[in-house]
């Protein structure tokens, strides 16, 4: 029994060790991504094959001293030319909580939508704001302007302006994905709504009844927040509480989403 327990720590030792190596290097990849930090690294990846193939396969003893040479300084080179991204990490990393780091990037969009939405309930502007699930909307979004662009709260409010032509409508998010605005959802026939809620409520109950996915609304004349779920509606809902169910669902959606995978 003492030898089970004993390999068993030895291997949960290693488990852990690959995936804090693992989650390590998912990071530094997210974060040189899409910059120019990415040519200097395939750079850096042709340097240590060219060393290999010199020292190893080739034999080439003069290459290989100029190449070892430049690995005793590559730490000093590497910290020149990774240096915004460095001093980027860093900043993050002073300036965040815990608890905000360890949140996937991939949920960031979450956090614009909160944003948005605080300031559409402190000005009172109408909003509704629809997160595809596992239901397809492609019909809903045939009907409004696509947009395909990264969600983020000044986008948001510039679409729910009331000068914009297309602030009636609902936006739809799609994987994180600000897919189409201005669109038609369709409306509830249920009696028993209340009658102070307007069209857009109705609007969001009509699409929860019909599909898995979440609706937000903002109300117009109030300000209040009202999540339309699986045909029901929840009204008065805090941000910060809507902030912390969204982030559940997803966490769990993309748990799910593995273990399908297994």
């Amino acid at each position: 029994m003492q030898f089970i327990y004993s390999l068993w720590s030895h291997y949960l030792v290693h488990i852990v060790d690959i995936f804090i190596v693992s989650y390590i290097l998912y990071r530094l990849i997210l974060l040189v991504k899409g910059t120019r930090a990415v040519q200097i690294l395939l750079g850096i990846l042709t340097l240590v094959a060219l060393t290999f193939l010199a020292r190893e396969v080739l034999h080439l003893r003069t290459l290989s001293w100029l190449l070892e040479r430049f690995w005793l300084a590559a730490v000093i080179i590497l910290a020149v030319a990774f240096q915004p991204e460095i001093r980027s990490a860093l900043a993050q990393l002073g300036s965040h909580r815990w608890g905000k780091i360890l949140v996937p990037s991939e949920l960031g969009f979450v956090d614009e939508i909160i944003e948005a939405i605080r300031r559409l309930k402190e000005g009172k502007i109408g909003a509704l704001v629809v997160l595809e699930q596992d239901t397809g909307l492609r019909s809903q979004i045939e009907t409004g302007t696509i947009v395909n662009a990264q969600v983020t709260w000044e986008l948001l409010l510039s679409i729910f302006n009331s000068r914009s032509p297309i602030h009636d409508g609902a936006v739809i998010i799609e994987n994180a994905r600000l897919i189409a605005a201005g669109c038609v959802l369709p409306l509830s026939h249920e009696q028993g709504i209340s009658k102070v809620l307007g069209t857009r409520h109705r609007a969001a109950l009509g699409l929860s009844e019909i599909s898995d996915a979440i609706i937000i609304v903002v109300s117009e004349e109030s300000g209040a927040v009202t999540l339309a779920r699986e045909g029901r509606l929840e009204t008065g809902i805090d941000p910060d509480e809507l902030r912390r169910r969204l982030m559940d669902l997803y966490r769990e959606r993309g748990e799910n989403a593995i273990l399908r995978r297994v």
